[in-house]
């Protein structure tokens, strides 16, 4: 796991001679993914440079170090990420070549030779990783920059002056000379409407996130015309559902179970090669359980595995996560949060976000990585389970409620949705506590008032796209809280369909192509490795997800429960009173301590001042968003957080090293 950063086109003149000087500038932004190394490669003619951060986890020694040239000296590399089935292609290139003189044991090297032989796009349909990498073919001189099935691995891209820029992070672009794009408006917008940018956008104009599963392959004379190249897919995720749903799996449920069994082990077992030690993080959910079990049935010892707890009621799952790592056997660890631990945390989680990010359990995604980080430098996670195997109450539970409500004219709709919100959510929590197991199942995990809010807002849609994507939004129209002239877009337009696809199915592929790349996995991502700790997930498995997906829909969702095979499957390893809740998320409660232990900090990232000094607000309505969170009658802690994390972004952006000096 590692860091890259690069340019191509050449440099200014005033920096001909301090390519290195830049390269190193550009690694050092991005240290914190690989504290364990750093490298640069220029070309000759400076058209290209490579750098490169190590976290040493596969060949520790200096013969894994990069960035690295391709035996024949045609290709160099400057690689992120793990290829878990290296060995076997390592044995596919000696088949081809006869006796290859390896010069290291890496993944690396055996991703490169590869790639020599059959170039970017065939060489990666063969690997079963996760990744994002640069490769410079010194033949041809062009560079082609490519990223992984799911999009666990992240790389930006873009152009400033005459050079295209790359890199892991926006940080490494932002260390280059002059790079100062401005803000995409645009981007601003989705933001504040799904707490994320979507890609292939990013915050800033002309720079973009290249999607998963494609290349981008750049020639020197698009850099010469400032020419930027559609990217380009070596595999599809939407299509790939789709004829994987074509060819229904055949056999009893029995059988299926079996078979997502021997799938996920076989995932889970790849994700255990390292030469350094591994851990898994339990949060006692389905999923983390899961994977977690299957770890420790592979090893030879009690696998260290971290939770993390909330002092609040309903949000704290240390405890079930602690009762499963006690049936496992597992060398457990554990960390209880308090408000005052969130607010300290914070600042270090606004600066690890390149962009605006506001999913809420950033937090302690972050604060779970570090413990961990203390004892283990790899870690297992259940990442991706929700949307491979439908775990989100919203594929189960949304269909229904869309199919009554559609029934009614879209005037009464709006009027209902105008009443559920009219009631205040902290009277909804009330009423709920006091109802105590007699309240329904789906609101006794402490957020009944948010989700009554929610519904509030969903059951107005005009039809099934937009009732969908209020289900993804954390709030509806943006344009009245920001000052733009851009207006959001609605992601449900970029789901992927086909003949008989339902409700669910089209809400699993919209997910999996959107909530997960550009929420889930960035929140991952940024987490781990801000702490330098690499994160792997066994449910991101090109062969797992077609078994998924070759699965009926009942042996996914069903009796008003999701991953319905994955639970039978957990059930076989850990019993089923310990795993058997209801689905709460990974989240702190926001809501609650802006009210109480945040408010303080909240005041000032939602003053007037710090409002208007932000320039896009409508700096009355958000005033009153706050005020009526305060009261109690409105929940707007989604919208109020993405507010704060933008303000943190803006001061953490501001607060980066400088530049090296332009000319």
């Amino acid at each position: 796991m590692c860091g890259l950063a690069g340019y191509f086109g050449g440099l200014d003149r005033a920096f001909a001679g301090d390519a290195r000087a830049i390269l190193r500038a550009m690694s050092d932004a991005i240290r914190h993914r690989g504290p364990d190394g750093e490298g640069q490669w220029v070309s000759s003619d400076d058209l290209c440079g490579l750098a490169h951060r190590r976290l040493s986890i596969i060949d520790l020694s200096p013969a894994g170090a990069q960035p690295m040239v391709s035996q024949a000296g045609s290709h160099v590399i400057a690689f992120n990420g793990e290829i878990y089935n290296f060995a076997d292609l390592r044995r596919d290139v000696e088949a081809r070549r006869g006796p290859v003189a390896w010069r290291s044991h890496s993944d690396t090297e055996v991703l490169l030779e590869l790639i020599a032989d059959l170039g970017v796009g065939k060489a990666l349909e063969r690997v079963d990783g996760m990744f994002a990498l640069a490769v410079y073919d010194l033949g041809n001189r062009s560079l082609t920059l490519a990223r992984d099935a799911f999009g666990e691995k992240p790389i930006y891209y873009g152009y400033s002056g005459a050079s295209l820029l790359f890199g892991s992070e926006l940080k490494a672009l932002s260390a280059f000379p002059g790079f100062a794009p401005e803000t995409n408006t645009q981007a601003l917008a989705d933001y504040f409407k799904y707490a994320y940018v979507p890609a292939p956008a990013s915050i800033y104009e002309g720079i973009y996130k290249l999607p998963p599963a494609h290349v981008l392959t750049i020639t020197q004379d698009d850099v010469a015309q400032g020419r930027l190249p559609e990217p380009s897919p070596w595999w599809e995720i939407g299509p790939a559902a789709l004829s994987a749903r074509k060819c229904p799996f055949s056999g009893t449920y029995q059988q299926a179970l079996e078979e997502v069994r021997e799938t996920l082990t076989s995932a889970t077992k790849r994700r255990l090669m390292s030469d350094v030690p591994l851990g898994a993080l339990l949060s006692g959910g389905i999923d983390s359980s899961l994977v977690t079990a299957l770890m420790q049935s592979a090893a030879g010892q009690p696998v260290k595995t971290f939770s993390i707890g909330m002092d609040e009621p309903g949000f704290n799952e240390a405890e079930h996560a602690r009762a499963v790592a006690t049936h496992l056997g597992t060398d457990h660890h554990e960390l209880i949060l308090s408000p005052r631990d969130v607010q300290s945390a914070i600042p270090a989680v606004a600066a690890i976000y390149d962009e605006p990010f506001a999913d809420s359990s950033q937090v302690p995604t972050y604060l779970v990585a570090r413990m961990a980080r203390e004892r283990v430098t790899v870690a297992l996670s259940g990442d991706g389970g929700d949307e491979v195997f439908g775990g989100y109450n919203r594929y189960f539970h949304a269909p229904a409620v869309w199919s009554r409500m559609n029934k009614l004219p879209a005037s009464v709709r709006r009027k209902i949705g105008a009443l559920a919100a009219s009631v205040p959510p902290v009277a909804v929590d009330r009423m709920v506590s006091l109802a105590g197991p007699l309240a329904p199942r789906e609101l006794s995990s402490g957020r009944a008032g948010e989700k009554l809010q929610k519904l509030a807002r969903v059951i107005a849609a005009a039809d099934a796209t937009i009732f969908h994507d209020n289900l993804l939004a954390i709030t509806g129209d943006v344009r009245g809280t920001l000052s733009i002239s851009a207006n959001a877009q609605t992601l449900a337009s970029r789901g992927c369909s086909g003949d008989g696809v339902g409700f669910a199915e089209q809400a699993m592929l919209l997910d999996a192509v959107n909530y997960m790349p550009d929420d889930v996995l960035v929140k991952v991502d940024r987490a781990s490795m801000a702490v330098a700790l690499e994160m792997r997930t066994p449910f991101l498995s090109r062969e797992l997800y077609a078994l998924a997906w070759s699965l009926p829909m009942e042996f996914k969702v069903g009796a008003g429960q999701g991953k319905r095979i994955l639970r039978e499957l957990l059930y076989t390893m850990v019993p089923r009173d310990i795993v058997d809740r209801p689905k709460s998320g990974f989240a702190i409660p926001v809501g609650r301590w802006l009210r109480t232990g945040l408010r303080d900090w909240a005041e000032e990232g939602l003053s007037i001042s710090a409002l208007t000094d932000a320039g896009i607000f409508d700096v009355k309505e958000v005033r009153h968003r706050w005020s009526e969170h305060l009261s109690g009658r409105r929940d707007y802690e989604a919208f109020l957080w993405a507010v704060l994390m933008y303000q943190g972004w803006r001061r953490a952006k501001s607060d980066r090293p400088k530049q090296v000096a332009s000319p």
